[in-house]
């Protein structure tokens, strides 16, 4: 009942503006004609549109973007002020009708004939209420369908023309992914970059230390210390062996395409040393792209959390249905994380390259929560 009241208030402010845009329009149609008056005569168009536009958002729950141009928006009031004649047509009706009806029932308990004829009493004029209740209950829904159908049209040609146009929507489309292509290339050639310093500087200096530790027990006489510096060398070669692990993980987790995601982030949280929960609610398993995304989301603000915040706790949720998957990682650390921080801003890149979204909320002090939404379409 609310909802169908704030509607009808819409509706009859629409009707009432409907005469002052078909003025406007007929009063500066001839002022086009000349160069230097469009501007204005568009600015003023503009205005009245923003007006509109104000009064579907609030009333007709209908959004809608500002981002059009003066002629569009005098074209919008050119054809919005006909939707606006249909429904102050609808209202006149409804007021014609309330009318009618208050004073057909004025007539009945007065004893006078309903709608004039012959007075109550006559054979024939038993019908006469049944008639006038059947009929008004008609013009009753009458009238609701067509507010119904004049709030349609308006909600459509707002659509059709605020906002920009299909080619604008393509030309911005192709930009879009010219940059996002261009920002998954540097977001490749960063994690190249980490790879490979990962690699110097972690399992190279651990292959060197243990050649070194090989070379000593080599030239070593003493057989305990020789049975010792071996011991080194395994230890040595087991931990290379786990740095190499984590690197290839880095580059992609061979889980996911044997277990999927669910599989990757649970060997995920049993790899950190900071307790992970895992909630994954997924009802069917997403693409290849999406799982490759949702999952370098999660690994790096893991990563993150551990090395920069200080987390204790760190919470990975993965829900969504055949639409979205929303990936969302929560810790206790100290907050402060920026998404243009360096880690993030390639998983903003990368969020991006799938036509996502990417959130960091992070306030000084925690706790930081880090979400992506990724369309599976």
């Amino acid at each position: 009942m609310r909802r169908g009241c704030r509607t009808t208030i819409g509706l009859a402010l629409g009707a009432v503006l409907a005469f002052a845009e078909a003025a406007y329009v007929l009063l500066t149609l001839p002022a086009l004609a000349v160069p230097s008056a469009r501007r204005r005569v568009f600015a003023g168009a503009r205005l009245l549109a923003e007006v509109e536009r104000a009064r579907l958002a609030r009333y007709l729950r209908n959004e809608n973007s500002a981002d059009y141009g003066g002629r569009r928006a005098l074209e919008y009031l050119a054809v919005r002020c006909v939707v606006g004649g249909l429904g102050a047509g609808v209202f006149v009706l409804i007021l014609w009708g309330a009318v009618s009806g208050l004073v057909m029932a004025s007539q009945f308990f007065s004893g006078a004939p309903i709608g004039g004829g012959d007075p109550i009493g006559d054979d024939h004029d038993w019908y006469d209420l049944p008639a006038v209740f059947l009929l008004g209950l008609l013009l009753i829904f009458i009238a609701v369908q067509g507010l119904i159908g004049v709030a349609t049209l308006d909600r459509r040609v707002a659509h059709r023309f605020l906002g920009p146009s299909e080619q604008d929507l393509l030309r911005r489309r192709v930009s879009q992914l010219a940059t996002s292509r261009a920002e998954v290339i540097e977001a490749v050639n960063d994690e190249r970059r980490r790879i490979e310093r990962d690699l110097h500087d972690g399992v190279q200096q651990r292959l060197v230390a243990l050649g070194m530790v090989l070379g000593r027990a080599l030239r070593s006489k003493d057989p305990e210390h020789r049975g010792e510096l071996v011991r080194q060398a395994h230890d040595e070669s087991q931990q290379a062996l786990q740095d190499l692990r984590e690197v290839t993980w880095r580059v992609y987790p061979i889980a996911l395409d044997s277990g999927g995601l669910e599989v990757a982030l649970e060997s995920l949280a049993e790899r950190s040393s900071v307790p992970v929960t895992l909630d994954y609610a997924l009802p069917e398993r997403p693409g290849a792209a999406v799982e490759t995304v949702a999952y370098f989301v999660a690994s790096e603000a893991v990563t993150n959390a551990i090395k920069h915040a200080g987390a204790s706790r760190i919470g990975i949720s993965v829900t969504g249905d055949e639409t979205m998957v929303t990936v969302r990682i929560t810790d206790d650390g100290a907050g402060g994380a920026q998404a243009s921080g360096g880690g993030l801003s390639g998983l903003a890149r990368r969020v991006a390259a799938v036509d996502g979204v990417f959130t960091v909320d992070s306030p000084a002090g925690g706790p930081t929560t880090i979400e992506a939404e990724l369309p599976c379409a």
